[in-house]
């Protein structure tokens, strides 16, 4: 059973940082495209930022372009997204998400597994 399971998520100050992992498990994403999604309160989920198979592609949302970082350890089977300098209006939860594709990256290609979410709350 393919499992995508978030962790690092809080409560932290404006201004602060987290640290979320994605840990994935039932297969290897080691040769896929991955990404982190979020979704606040009665919005839409949005994209965040994703990175390609190699690590060395990334794309960011407007949004949070210089302030987070993907990354992503193909050897311990996990993403990562470093989010400094965080704003009230980063509050969503935090969804881990990979293709099944083995090219591409961004928002417009389809992504087919998604893990449970972490909540992320950053208060003024």
């Amino acid at each position: 059973q393919v499992q995508l399971v978030e962790s690092g998520g809080g409560l932290v100050q404006t201004g602060g940082s987290l640290r979320l992992s994605c840990a994935a498990s039932g297969r290897t994403f080691s040769s896929n495209p991955m990404g982190w999604f979020r979704q606040a309160p009665g919005k839409e989920r949005e994209f965040v930022s994703s990175i390609g198979w190699t690590g060395t592609s990334t794309r960011y949302a407007d949004s949070v372009k210089g302030r987070f970082s993907i990354s992503r350890d193909n050897a311990k089977s996990t993403l990562y997204l470093q989010m400094n300098s965080l704003k009230p209006e980063d509050t969503a939860v935090y969804y881990c998400a990979a293709s099944s594709l083995s090219l591409g990256n961004g928002d417009r290609i389809p992504y087919n597994y998604w893990g449970q979410g972490t909540q992320v709350t950053v208060s003024s």
